[in-house]
């Protein structure tokens, strides 16, 4: 079982979101980054400042991983329709 870290960034973050995704942000981190190699919503990212995401709904937590996994950022996505381009 990996040790979750959550950088104080990340916990500011955490406050200004809703309740519900809140909820769903820490009950997500707490299943699949327990054990990464059974997590289904993580990606390895490949030219980016983190390392992984874990996406949670409409919402992106960015972590690394060395000894423990060190929760860095979470940031919403918004919905792109046809003025997104």
């Amino acid at each position: 079982m990996n040790r979750i870290n959550w950088t104080e960034k990340a916990m500011r973050q955490m406050l200004k979101l809703p309740r519900e995704a809140v909820k769903a942000i820490a009950g997500a981190v707490v299943i699949e980054l327990a054990d990464l190699r059974a997590a289904r919503n993580v990606k390895r990212l490949m030219n980016h400042p983190y390392a992984y995401r874990l996406r949670v709904g409409d919402y992106r937590v960015f972590f690394d991983f060395a000894v423990e996994v060190r929760i860095v950022s979470i940031e919403e996505v918004k919905k792109r329709d046809e003025q997104t381009y």
